[in-house]
């Protein structure tokens, strides 16, 4: 079976949903609002810039969750969904899961973006596989630290060769899709048979239009589901 992958911020999103829950935790009271705004705002420049120190980002982002039991957590993860997520929605992007569906593929969205964000949004995609960076969760409560390598450049890369051990039924390399906005995946973009842009960064529009990979747009008209 062929497989699709598809990244999630500003890929399948129209935004950035690991940056949008720094702002929700903002909103929420969760966090010191000023300080931790600026903070989430300058490692996304990072992350733009190429030079984010994912493992710095992730004991950033989690460390409000520390303590915090599951219970507790998927309370503000219905909460993000509703008010964060559905005004990113977009219709193209359900096309373009659609058509692979419909083709017989297998779908896989693969994010840097950690669990606690990845999970309900890959599920209100109607992903049933995914992959993002982990979390630690003891006993039922968050630890506030990551779990594992990040699901990062060529982490990626590394988190697919292990998913694909567990799935041997899946096509190899050569006969996958990858679909992604940002230079931080040309590692991944590299590997595949069949790398495509979705709505690229300035980085990879370049090293897409050098290659001669597919670049598509899944905002055009920003028709929002």
């Amino acid at each position: 079976m062929a497989l699709a992958i598809f990244d999630l911020d500003n890929t399948l999103l129209a935004g950035d949903s690991d940056h949008r829950w720094g702002e929700f935790l903002c909103e929420a009271g969760l966090v010191e609002a000023e300080d931790h705004g600026i903070k989430n705002d300058q490692f996304y420049a990072d992350y733009q810039a190429g030079t984010l120190d994912m493992m710095a980002y992730l004991n950033f982002v989690l460390a409000p969750l520390t303590g915090k039991h599951r219970d507790e957590v998927r309370a503000l993860q219905r909460q993000f969904i509703a008010e964060c997520i559905e005004p990113m929605l977009l219709d193209k992007a359900f096309d373009l899961l659609n058509q692979h569906r419909v083709a017989g593929d297998v779908l896989l969205m693969m994010t840097a973006t950690h669990a606690v964000v990845a999970e309900p949004v890959a599920a209100r995609l109607g992903f049933q596989h995914w992959l993002g960076s982990g979390v630690g969760i003891v006993d039922g409560h968050y630890t506030g630290e990551c779990d594992g390598a990040p699901c990062f450049q060529s982490g990626k890369v590394a988190h697919l060769e292990n998913w694909r051990s567990v799935h041997p039924e899946v096509a190899d390399n050569a006969n996958t899709w990858f679909y992604s906005d940002s230079h931080n995946d040309l590692p991944l973009l590299g590997a595949v048979g069949h790398p495509v842009a979705v709505d690229p960064d300035a980085i990879l529009r370049s090293h897409a239009e050098a290659q001669g990979w597919p670049i598509i747009s899944l905002r055009e008209s920003m028709a929002t589901r």
